[in-house]
């Protein structure tokens, strides 16, 4: 049963809900990362027939298609109340709609696999608004030291000759991933009262809403051209994958690990737009981009900490039995 608004309003208790990743929270996690990963490979091949504005509305029809019928088929509720909506707008906005078109807007200067590579910073924003707002998510000094190698990965990244585009394309990329940040706080902080998949549902029909009046009113997307079928089987799977089938994924993972694990998908992210950039697209990357990643990923891997502790406790047991 869905939380009042009075309860979803409040703050996530430490002792309600810690954190925590397993097996399946990393194998859906992987998921994610391909399934979004692969949206930055589709605008590639969208964005020459249709403006930014009108794509981000047109792909969230399949996306609204399928996330209906998997809440239909489960008997799920979607908000009931006016202020769930409102919460449920602003969420949509900020997860879905802004970062989006900011992503597009990119695009136009910068590959896939390099916009891919500036969304990686997402948790990084995030570790350091996380504890502002929620309980259990603490700010310690090895998540310090992994936020500074994932801003000197950035640097690695910005300082490379044109392949990372104008400061304005940069600054697109890192504020989409500031919004994706702030949309998972405001998430875990105001609809935790919500089935996971009812938010995945609910947040596609609330992007649709600002996004179709937005797109007709500055794109006049109905006298637009008709897109090739190139371009619209590239926005149907981009809905399908990246805006359907990828926040099931996410937000179990949020209501499971809490908002800075949910974005650690994004490590893996860069991924796939660069295999599939390279190998369908003609596009290239340097070696400065691949050596920032690089470092973007091993400041996320110090942040979650695991493969350091798991060294550690191989290591130790090695030694007391030596």
């Amino acid at each position: 049963m869905p939380q009042s608004s009075t309860d979803a309003s409040r703050p996530i208790s430490t002792a309600a809900s810690a954190p925590t990743l397993g097996a399946t929270e990393y194998g859906l996690i992987v998921l994610q990362s391909m399934l979004w990963g692969s949206t930055f490979f589709f605008i590639a091949i969208a964005r020459a027939e249709v403006p930014s504005l009108t794509l981000s509305a047109a792909r969230l029809v399949p996306a609204m298609l399928l996330l209906g019928a998997v809440v239909l088929a489960m008997g799920l509720r979607l908000p009931a109340t006016w202020s769930d909506w409102r919460r449920m707008l602003v969420f949509a906005t900020l997860n879905n709609v802004a970062p989006f078109v900011l992503i597009i807007q990119a695009q136009r200067e910068v590959t896939g696999g390099i916009a891919a590579i500036f969304m990686a910073t997402t948790p990084l924003c995030g570790l350091l608004m996380a504890p502002w707002f929620i309980a259990d998510e603490r700010f310690t000094w090895r998540r310090l030291c992994g936020i500074l190698v994932g801003i000197a990965g950035v640097a690695v990244i910005t300082g490379a000759s044109g392949a990372a585009g104008s400061w304005r394309a940069q600054a697109m990329l890192l504020s989409a991933a500031f919004c994706y940040s702030a949309a998972n706080i405001f998430a875990r902080r105001y609809l935790s009262g919500h089935h996971p998949f009812a938010i995945a549902s609910a947040q596609t029909i609330g992007s649709f809403a600002v996004a179709l009046p937005v797109a007709l009113v500055f794109e006049k997307s109905w006298a637009l051209p008709m897109p090739s079928s190139g371009a619209l089987l590239s926005i149907l799977v981009m809905g399908l994958f990246g805006s359907g089938l990828a926040p099931l994924c996410h937000f179990t993972v949020l209501r499971r690990g809490g908002p800075v694990n949910a974005m650690l998908a994004s490590i893996v992210v860069p991924v796939t737009p660069i295999v599939l950039g390279v190998a369908f697209l003609g596009e290239h990357i340097g070696v400065r981009d691949l050596l920032g990643g690089c470092i973007i990923a091993m400041g996320l891997v110090i942040i979650d900490g695991r493969v350091f502790g798991a060294l550690r406790r191989r290591f130790g047991a090695t030694d007391l039995t030596s």
